[in-house]
Formats: C-alpha cells, structure tokens, sequence
C-alpha cells in the first residue's frame, strides 16, 4: 500500500481455534497483505502485551480468554471490528457491547461459516430417521432384517412431506435450499420475524404448537435466548404429531430434555440429537439407552471447510474494512439481539 499506513490488526484465535485449522496459506497471506498483523501466534496473548497492541490495533481477530477489555477511545482508539472465530457472537463478560455500539465498532461472527454443514447434516439425520437407515443396518447385522414390503412398513418420505423449522436464521436458510427438490410444504416459528418476511421466502408462519401438530418432521434450529430455555416443554413435545420426526440440530438449550427421552421411548415420535445438555453426556446418562432415537456427537457443523471458511470470511471482511466498505461475509451483532442473549 504505497502512500497510505496500513491499518494494524491482532491476530488471535486462541482459545477458540489454532491458526492452520481457519486459515489456509493463501487466506493467511491475504490477510498479511492487506493489515500489519500483530502477534499471529498460536497461543495466549498475555494480557499486558494485548492493552498495549489495542492502543495500534484497527481489528481484533479473535478473543483471548480474558476478553476483550475497554473498548473505550482510549484504550483502543482505532478500533474497528472485533471478529470472532469460535462460532457465535461473544458473551456480554467479553465485550462492552454498549461501548461498541457507540463507537460504530462492529462485533462479528463467524457464525455463518456452519450454516452450510449444520444443514446438511440436519438433512441427513432427518432422511435416516424417515427411511429407518440406522435400524435397518442394525437389524442386517443382527440378521433380524425383513425383506421385501413387510420391512418397509414404517418408512416414510420427506417428498411432499410438511416440514416445520423451529428459528429462521442462518441454519434455516440453508436447510430450505437443501429441501427444495423435496417440494416440501415448509412452516416456520420465529417469533423475531414478520409472517411477510417468511412468506416472500416461500415459508408459511405457524404458531408453535400447530406446527408440532402439523408437520411431519421439526427441525429445531433456533439459536439459544432468555427467551427460548426450555421452549419445547413436556406439555409441548407431548403436541408433536405421532410417529413424526423431531431434528435437534441447534441447541439443547430449547428442549426440555429429560422430557424429549420420555417421549421417544414411549415411542410417540421420533428423534434425531445431536446436541446435548451436557457434552459429553455422561457413559450412564440415559440418553445413550433412548428408543426410537439417532444419536451422534455434536459433529453436524465443526468439519474443515466450515472451519476454513472461517479464515475465508475473515479475510474478506478485512479487505472491505481497510477498502472503507462494510464487512459483508461475517453476522454483524444487533443491540436489539444481543440485549436478548
């Protein structure tokens, strides 16, 4: 950049992610051509070292564990994004979000980078759950397979079916371009979105407990608030229609879960988890004994190219920053939102 002073960023993705796992070399060099990176080393910045580099910095690239600190002109008076890269907007006790807001500082996520993956997984649990993959290959190995129509009688198909999604964000907007060629009736319960917005998206609004009743099969994509603890009561979950299917893609935040193992082992429906209260769950904890349930590890969106696209929207975003343009990849927070988190 001949003329100009390139604008200084920190470079630290610990605890969240090591360098190479985001990064790739071109993404990495991208980035060191277009800011003068500080640090950039795969361990914690101490604390001292981080309040000086704030006073230069013009972005942060990652939170160290003892957070963010003052914000304040000050402290960092180049400041102009904090980019974080573990995959959700970072908690209150991190950063001083008013003091963002009212500098114009933008607080990013690389949350969008899942999306993709969480859907297609979300896809694939809820296709084996419909067509009894996962008990059909138990039962072959077991010998105790039927053959011919007696063994599909209790399959279903996601053609045509009626699809509820439960939070229509990042996660939801993936999924319907993967449903499309299923030509499925799709609804949604979003209580943050206007019905028309949904509805220019090809998305009918339902009320909560008439899409438990409805659909034949959930997908819970809601990201965790106040608000949504526990969203999916007993009295709720006991609403799902019989023998459909309930994808728990999100957040066990919003499930009442000791109640989601009652129901599938009393075999009102079906489920599908893939997140947990606790991670991992305990080796008695009942939910590795559940019926009617696919389990696996909390595995839907943490694969490379999600993690590489990380470093991909970082370094996007970075160049539109020092062009004077606005950050476009990553998921800008919102006063309204986070005062909700």
């Amino acid at each position: 950049m001949k003329g100009t002073t390139m604008l200084k960023a920190i470079l630290h993705t610990r605890p969240a992610r090591q360098l190479d796992t985001i990064f790739t070399s071109v993404d990495l060099q991208r980035l060191g051509n277009t800011v003068e990176v500080i640090w950039g080393k795969d361990e914690q910045m101490p604390e001292e070292a981080w309040t000086e580099a704030k006073k230069e910095a013009s972005i942060f690239i990652g939170i160290p564990s003892y957070g963010v600190g003052d914000v304040e002109e000050n402290a960092a008076p180049h400041l102009k994004a904090i980019m974080e890269v573990g995959g959700a907007h970072p908690r209150k006790e991190s950063v001083d979000y008013q003091t963002c807001f009212r500098r114009s500082i933008r607080v990013l996520s690389c949350a969008p980078a899942f999306a993709k993956m969480v859907a297609e997984m979300a896809l694939g649990h809820a296709l084996a759950a419909l067509r009894n993959i996962v008990d059909a290959d138990r039962r072959m190995r077991r010998g105790e397979e039927n053959w011919g129509w007696r063994g599909q009688a209790d399959i279903c198909t996601l053609y045509d079916a009626t699809v509820g999604i439960i939070g229509y964000g990042n996660l939801a907007r993936e999924l319907r371009l993967l449903l499309a060629p299923f030509k499925c009736e799709l609804h949604a319960y979003d209580p943050w979105l206007p019905d028309t917005h949904l509805q220019q998206q090809g998305i009918h609004p339902m009320g909560l407990e008439e899409l438990l009743q409805t659909c034949d099969v959930t997908f819970v994509l809601a990201i965790p608030t106040q608000e949504n603890r526990e969203l999916l009561t007993y009295e709720k979950l006991e609403q799902i229609k019989p023998g459909a299917v309930l994808v728990l893609a999100s957040r066990s935040h919003l499930v009442e879960f000791d109640a989601l193992l009652e129901l599938t082992n009393a075999g009102r429906f079906r489920a599908t988890i893939d997140v947990y209260p606790e991670e991992p769950p305990p080796p008695d904890h009942p939910v590795r004994e559940t019926e009617n349930t696919i389990l696996t590890c909390h595995m839907a969106g943490g694969i490379d190219p999600a993690f590489f696209d990380i470093g991909r929207m970082v370094a996007d975003d970075v160049e539109a920053i020092v062009a004077g343009l606005p950050p476009i990849r990553m998921q800008v927070a919102q006063p309204e939102l986070v005062a909700r988190r």
